[in-house]
């Protein structure tokens, strides 16, 4: 991998990104997911592809996220959907793009139709998870966690090894930040893929992306025994195969 760079926002605010910058070619743009960074499996995949195919590449820490500045309790969608714009705007400027998004990412991708819809020539979404927040998380939330969140503001939440704090302003947050419910219609390739055996963010929420398309041309693309990271060899294979073909559809 090339050597991180920071985006400088305010005196108080810099975003960590890698980017393989090319002026008048088309990006491939990776959004990590909730509490990840950019060290991972997938943006070093996905750089290697654009390296190797001569494309330009960004991917980007959030704010509170990696070794971006911020306190991640602080944070929401709409604030890392707004770091994710400036960055684009910077880095990419008037380059078209394929926006890729893991998980959250892809919720965060969502979101940034309305900035860039005619930069978008594709999008992907890997274990997408958009209204997790409210679908997965308050919706499910017994009473008693709940009422804990109301009155002190911030929940642990445990996952396997991993424990997330849950603020209440980010679950209100997520609230405003609905995407499933608004059509996008725009006529680029729309591919989920999602693993069968993903335990964190089940299937339906990657059909549910599909169905807000209404002009796209639409495919599903689910991992044999895939988990929700899809981070191992072969779905990283997969996933740069979906790439790949819709890179040679706009080309």
């Amino acid at each position: 991998m090339k050597k991180f760079k920071y985006l400088k926002i305010t005196n108080a605010k810099k975003l960590r990104y890698i980017d393989n910058y090319f002026r008048k070619k088309l990006y491939i743009i990776f959004l990590p997911g909730f509490m990840s960074d950019i060290e991972g499996e997938k943006p070093k995949t996905l750089f290697k592809f654009a390296k190797k195919n001569k494309l330009g590449f960004l991917s980007l820490e959030y704010s509170g996220h990696g070794k971006s500045s911020g306190i991640f309790t602080k944070g929401n969608i709409s604030v890392w959907s707004n770091d994710t714009k400036r960055v684009i705007t910077k880095i990419v400027n008037k380059n078209n793009f394929i926006l890729i998004g893991s998980s959250m990412g892809a919720w965060i991708a969502l979101n940034q139709f309305k900035y860039f819809k005619s930069q978008i020539k594709g999008f992907v979404g890997i274990g997408s998870a958009p209204e997790f927040l409210t679908r997965l998380m308050w919706n499910k939330f017994p009473n008693k966690t709940k009422k804990e969140l109301i009155k002190t503001g911030k929940i642990l939440i445990k996952n396997g090894d991993y424990e997330y704090p849950i603020t209440l302003q980010l679950i209100k947050d997520g609230k405003k930040n609905k995407v499933l419910n608004k059509k996008i219609s725009t006529n680029i390739k729309v591919t989920m893929i999602h693993g069968q055996k993903d335990e964190v963010v089940p299937i339906i929420f990657s059909k549910h992306v599909l169905k807000i398309f209404s002009k796209a041309d639409k495919k599903m693309v689910i991992i044999k025994n895939g988990d929700h990271s899809l981070s191992h060899q072969r779905p990283l294979g997969r996933i740069v195969k979906e790439l790949d073909a819709i890179v040679k559809d706009i080309s």
